[in-house]
């Protein structure tokens, strides 16, 4: 069935256009093992490469094929390797940049599908997102648009479900990267006529990162993953051995993987919820080099401040 599909995908690209059967003959070919294989993955991206135009459909069936292949080909499923962020940064950067609304929506439907995402690709994720937001033309797939110089309601989508994405950089909440990621944006496009949502998602990304609060073990690495994987399918009745090399190799991970029971453990998140929404003297300097002396403060500064003071009470 590889080799039908890979044909069936080749004959597409030769013509440089799709249509709905071509789909639907790519769909039942597909998958033919139960999933995408690393040929059909690649026949994959070079039929979108050689597309002028990418209809909806197709970006549905990329992002789900792509996303199944990343996600579900390798053990343990749903944390995306390193090695598989170096080749998907390979493929969606043969130009040196995004190709296609196509590309930028697998980039973020991964982060919110994936458990775990490297860091080499969630870099890549940011500056992609950022590049498009900034340079990027053209339709998205949820509507709205691309627009360079100003930030669309489209772009407010895509970012807003970018960075609070279970395997973004802090899971439910904004490191300090996408905080800064936010700031750029908003210097680079400060006087210009953005969407209404966008001053909300600065001002509370921005916030969130400031006063946020995200456990340390609120995303499961790809390495513990694999470990708590390995447990789960053992079968002898050696598991106390097991759990004692997984403690030695990840001494860390046995609270995360498996949980520690805590009497205290109500109490103890609501301090760390607390200390995590107090602002730090470190933080206050971040924002204060952001912000800049008051009399050259925007809109957008203003409203952030605004927000924070009344967060506070």
């Amino acid at each position: 069935m590889n080799m039908q599909f890979e044909k069936i995908a080749q004959s597409i690209a030769a013509d440089g256009i799709i249509a709905s059967s071509d789909i639907l003959a790519l769909r039942r070919t597909g998958w033919s093992d139960g999933e995408i294989t690393p040929s059909q993955a690649k026949a994959i991206f070079d039929l979108n490469d050689a597309l002028t135009e990418r209809p909806e459909e197709w970006v549905d069936f990329f992002v789900e094929a792509i996303g199944d292949h990343v996600l579900n080909g390798i053990d343990p499923k749903g944390h995306v390797s390193e090695e598989q962020g170096y080749w998907l940064i390979s493929r969606l950067s043969d130009s040196g940049h995004l190709n296609s609304m196509a590309e930028l929506h697998l980039l973020t439907r991964l982060v919110e599908q994936a458990d775990s995402v490297p860091e080499n690709l969630r870099c890549f994720i940011l500056e992609e997102l950022e590049r498009a937001i900034l340079t990027g033309t053209g339709p998205t797939r949820c509507g709205g648009e691309l627009a360079a110089n100003h930030v669309t309601s489209a772009e407010c989508t895509i970012l807003r479900r970018v960075i609070f994405a279970p395997a973004s950089d802090r899971p439910a909440a904004v490191s300090k990267r996408e905080a800064d990621l936010l700031f750029r944006i908003k210097q680079a496009t400060r006087h210009a006529e953005n969407a209404p949502e966008w001053e909300q998602l600065f001002v509370q990304g921005v916030a969130n990162y400031l006063r946020g609060f995200s456990p340390s073990n609120a995303q499961l690495s790809r390495k513990k993953a694999k470990a708590l994987d390995k447990f789960m399918s053992d079968r002898n009745h050696h598991a106390g051995r097991f759990l004692g090399r997984m403690a030695q190799e990840a001494p860390n991970s046995m609270g995360v993987v498996f949980g520690r029971k805590r009497t205290d453990s109500t109490v103890s998140l609501d301090k760390q919820v607390a200390r995590a929404a107090q602002i730090s003297t470190t933080e206050q300097k971040w924002l204060d080099d952001h912000l800049g002396p008051r009399g050259e403060r925007d809109d957008y500064d203003c409203a952030l401040l605004a927000f924070l003071s009344e967060e506070r009470g």
